[in-house]
């Protein structure tokens, strides 16, 4: 294993030679957990939210399917936390499960508060089912757009609090650290020099690291900023074997991949192989309402069976009005390629959807380092285990959005306001002489996890896999980069690299983590998670 380190700041930068902006609480990330926890501080302190791009491209915007919360008097909360666990695969944290979704329900109802048209059928809300739910209690937006619909209403709200700044296309490079704290970030917005945010409490919440593999349904924002600054600044990073693999991302070769919802299921489509064949009860008895995990590995193995490059959702069998009115989304987009879902088979194959490792944070939302809360995908909190149940995702940016920004506030309210520049600085390099093709290694980057990290994976192909980005990380990080692209690869390869030893490590096969040659749950050996620390790499017990 190489000692290679990360080197501790992207940019050489100084004090003296930057603008400086003071804050009480600063944000990192406007999704949904980031906005939620914005509209949770206190309207006496000041608050800068900062997005990578603009509010609308984030990841919540993205999401499809709904949020799913207990509103159905059938249903109950016993039943949403033992599917939770279930599709954890034995490593949630059962507390946190409790927690999240028992206080849902109420934060479903403060989205719609603010303005979140969800849909109804005359003053109830539409349920749908997805796979691992045990009942129909998924609530969603405008048939298949309830991201949109959601970020439309929660950004409006926030957009209108007085003590709130929201700036779009600025990047974070680094958090900055001083004497074991967080002291805020160095950033750079798209049109001018890099500044420094002084703040008395961070929160991370920067989404997910999907854009680490050649196939996935997340935005081309998501290269693992977030996850890749807090391992720079000494934060603790759990779970990071975990990428979970949607099953249905539309496959037209050429095109870029859209996310197939998995409600399409749960109103009744199903997956037939090249032949026409319904191959999912083959694998499990629940069919095409498995989890996640299960569904794309059968869809891989009934791929390789075929010898096809892909698989087909039927929807033929349902009513066509109903197909059209409950996906418009899906629908147009599938048209643009001559595809007719109420009566053509749409083509689909796993790909990369949703970290369910990050940064570790407690039921506060706290991270290891002081001074610093996180939430959303960027965060490893429990609830989610070795496997996320589908719509359990929102749930979690509304609860623990709302707990960073409460904790966060209390504690900006607990400090004094002496607000004042940090010695912190990074020393210029010398400038290397040879040109780097940033986007060949990326793309050779991201075909190279998709190989030997992606659903299905074993030692030989993880070492291969960790070698070969130590080898690109020798002559890739100790260069510094004047612009997002070489700092996005920078921050690809520093998480690839954790994740790629964090699968090495884990020798089983556990919810999306799969290991051909360790097929089996072991859980005597690995009810336990993976952390990371820097270089150090411990085991830690499920409390």
């Amino acid at each position: 294993m190489s000692d290679f380190s990360t080197p501790r700041y992207l940019i050489p930068f100084h004090p003296k030679s930057l603008p400086h902006y003071f804050t009480d609480v600063l944000i990192i990330g406007g999704g949904l957990a980031g906005l939620c926890a914005a509209i949770a501080t206190d309207p006496q302190l000041s608050v800068l939210v900062l997005s990578k791009g603009e509010l609308s491209q984030c990841a919540s915007a993205y999401a499809q399917g709904g949020i799913a919360g207990v509103f159905d008097p059938q249903d109950s909360f016993e039943r949403h936390v033992n599917d939770t666990l279930v599709a954890g695969a034995q490593l949630c944290d059962r507390a946190v499960v409790e927690h999240v979704v028992r206080e849902g329900p109420r934060r479903i109802r403060e989205l719609i508060r603010w303005g979140t048209r969800f849909d109804m059928r005359g003053d109830e809300l539409v349920l749908g089912r997805e796979g691992g739910h045990s009942h129909h209690r998924v609530i969603h937006a405008l048939g298949d757009a309830t991201g949109h619909e959601v970020m439309r209403a929660v950004s409006g709200w926030a957009r209108r609090l007085n003590h709130l700044q929201i700036r779009e296309h600025t990047f974070t490079l680094d958090l900055l650290t001083h004497e074991d704290q967080c002291r805020g970030a160095i950033v750079k917005h798209r049109t001018r020099g890099p500044m420094l945010v002084w703040a008395k409490q961070t929160i991370l919440c920067t989404g997910g690291a999907g854009q680490l593999y050649r196939e996935s349904t997340n935005p081309s924002a998501a290269t693992a900023d977030g996850h890749a600054a807090a391992y720079r600044a000494g934060v603790r990073l759990r779970d990071m074997e975990f990428m979970q693999f949607h099953p249905t991302v539309l496959y037209i070769a050429g095109s870029s991949r859209s996310l197939i919802t998995e409600a399409i299921r749960g109103e009744g489509a199903y997956l037939v192989d090249r032949h026409g064949y319904r191959f999912m009860p083959d694998y499990d008895e629940r069919g095409e309402l498995a989890p996640r995990d299960v569904v794309s590995k059968a869809i891989v193995t009934q791929m390789e069976k075929t010898r096809h490059t892909n698989v087909y959702l039927e929807l033929s069998h349902l009513e066509p009005h109903f197909v059209m009115k409950r996906f418009p989304g899906i629908a147009a987009t599938c048209a643009q390629f001559g595809i007719d879902i109420t009566r053509d088979r749409i083509p689909v194959r796993p790909g990369a959807h949703y970290m369910i490792g990050g940064v570790q944070v407690d039921r506060e939302g706290r991270t290891s380092l002081p001074r610093l809360w996180a939430a959303g995908e960027v965060t490893s909190s429990g609830l989610h285990g070795a496997n996320r149940l589908a719509s359990n995702s929102l749930l979690e940016n509304l609860v623990f959005g709302a707990r960073a920004g409460r904790g966060a506030s209390q504690a900006a309210f607990d400090q004094d306001d002496d607000y004042h520049a940090l010695p912190l600085s990074n020393t210029r390099l010398a400038e290397p002489d040879e040109w780097l093709d940033v986007s060949d290694i990326r793309n050779s980057l991201k075909s190279l996890m998709w190989r030997h990290a992606g659903v299905r994976r074993n030692g030989s192909d993880l070492d291969e896999a960790l070698q070969s980005v130590e080898h690109w990380q020798r002559y890739v990080l100790v260069r510094q980069f004047q612009d997002t692209d070489g700092w996005e690869l920078q921050n690809l390869l520093t998480v690839a690299r954790v994740i790629a030893r964090a699968a090495l490590q884990r020798e089983e096969s556990r919810g999306v983590h799969y290991r051909i040659d360790y097929p089996e749950t072991d859980d005597r050996h690995w009810r336990q998670r993976v952390v990371f620390q820097k270089e150090q790499m411990e085991l830690q017990p499920l409390a």
